[in-house]
């Protein structure tokens, strides 16, 4: 009998615990037009591009647009929490945010229009170096 109430005990004990550390908490991923809500609140010209799974548990990794640029930002199950910044990863030594943002805002060069542009040496060569200028 002691046993069971010691078991028991020890259960109700934990399940505090658990519950803190996210067990039994079902954490769906938001969506567009969630996320772009919550975003809302903090500043009402971003919106979300797309959501995906962050490496924390728990969180969810949101391309965010602020007018033509793009930025990370990570929102939390409760939808409540909203963080901006790096997120470095101690284990691997690398920043995950800048990753992404390199990611997210690589420009693909082949649509760039070169018709009226200046062309110095081989035009076929393997390797082009494009240089902007204002002419001001």
């Amino acid at each position: 009998m002691n046993r069971i109430l010691f078991f028991l005990l020890t259960i109700l004990m934990l399940l505090p615990a658990a519950y803190a550390c996210g067990a039994d908490v079902k954490c769906e991923q938001p969506t567009k037009d969630q996320a772009t809500a919550v975003l809302k609140n903090l500043n009402p010209n971003l919106s979300a591009l797309d959501i995906k799974p962050s490496p924390i548990e728990g969180l969810w990794e949101v391309t965010v647009t602020t007018g033509a640029q793009k930025v990370v930002a990570y929102i939390d199950c409760s939808k409540r929490y909203v963080l901006l910044g790096d997120l470095p990863d101690t284990k691997e030594k690398k920043n995950l945010t800048r990753e992404r943002m390199a990611e997210i805002n690589k420009i693909d060069v082949s649509s760039i229009p070169l018709d009226d542009a200046l062309v110095m040496g081989d035009k076929n060569a393997a390797h082009k170096i494009i240089v902007f200028d204002d002419p001001e």
